[in-house]
């Protein structure tokens, strides 16, 4: 008889597709969009387009003000690593993390997934919705399941999860919505898992 005893464990989230897990979940970026930052995203790419360094232009083409690249959305919603007052390493060692007390809503006794000893990412997806402008001050929220694949691979038996989050602005207009995709497994040889394997199902130093 065929052993799909593990298969059968994500039934749970599998049943849950369409939930956002993300409610109460939301989280703002380190710093407001400033001409500067874009200025510095820019430079080492060369990336001569006025729309992102010459407000004039951006009026002239409808914008509220120059508008940040897509391709740096990140920048604006990764919340700071260090605040003052705060005591981020708290341990010395060669593989010590710092604690940035940093929450994933796609994280938790809250969600009915199946532990597992490793995870890694498999993709990212952006859909832009409107522009990124400077003043905007963003922040990310939802942790809705779009899909849960369960599958066995090289590396082991788990799940392929996609989940997808919204990006607004401070007005709350939709900016963008993240997708978000995993690969959640116990290694084919468990042997493999190395020190750094978590058993408590977050998935190890590659996630």
């Amino acid at each position: 008889m065929k052993d799909d005893a593990w298969m059968r464990a994500w039934q749970p989230m599998i049943d849950a597709v369409g939930t956002d897990f993300g409610l109460d979940y939301k989280r703002s970026g380190a710093d407001a969009v400033e001409s500067g930052a874009i200025r510095r995203f820019l430079e080492p790419l060369e990336f001569d387009c006025p729309l992102h360094y010459d407000k004039n232009a951006a009026l002239a083409h409808g914008y509220r003000d120059i508008i940040a690249p897509c391709s740096s959305l990140l920048t604006w919603i990764i919340p700071p690593l260090w605040e003052a007052g705060v005591q981020v390493w708290n341990a010395a060692g060669r593989d010590v993390q710092p604690d940035t007390g940093m929450h994933v809503p796609w994280q938790g006794s809250h969600i009915p997934q199946p532990k597992t000893a490793r995870a890694f990412a498999t993709d990212l997806e952006v859909e832009y919705v409107e522009p990124i402008v400077v003043g905007d001050r963003l922040s990310i929220s939802g942790a809705k399941l779009l899909a849960c694949k369960p599958k066995e691979t090289r590396v082991g038996r788990g799940a392929f999860l996609t989940w997808q989050s919204e990006v607004r602005n401070q007005s709350g207009r939709l900016v963008a919505r993240v997708c978000y995709s995993r690969y959640c497994y116990d290694p084919a040889d468990r042997s493999a898992e190395g020190p750094d394997a978590r058993p408590d199902g977050t998935g190890g130093s590659h996630d």
